[in-house]
């Protein structure tokens, strides 16, 4: 499901213009990131958190020229579903 199909389902659900529901999206994502970008997790009750996890700090590799790199510790964004959600995942959509 894209932005735009999850815009058109809620204005046809509540019945307001697909603009407002545009903004009111935007808004919430934008409110997000601002969030994590603080340091502040966001925790929606029986929804899930969005929360920031740490990498450690790893070494890789650059296989075309076969040199090892040091890959620094670093934050990255994450999503942790809810209780609910995961169950109601699982009884709602066949493994394939």
């Amino acid at each position: 499901m894209t932005k735009a199909e999850i815009v058109t389902q809620i204005s046809n659900e509540l019945g307001f213009e697909k603009g407002d529901i545009q903004k009111i999206l935007e808004s919430f994502m934008e409110e997000v990131k601002d969030s994590l970008s603080k340091g502040e997790n966001v925790y929606l009750r029986g929804f899930g958190s969005f929360i920031i996890k740490t990498r450690a700090e790893k070494t890789g590799r650059n296989i075309s020229k076969k040199t090892s790199i040091k890959i620094p510790a670093h934050n990255i964004p994450a999503f942790k579903p809810a209780k609910t959600f995961v169950e109601s995942v699982k009884d709602n959509v066949k493994v394939q």
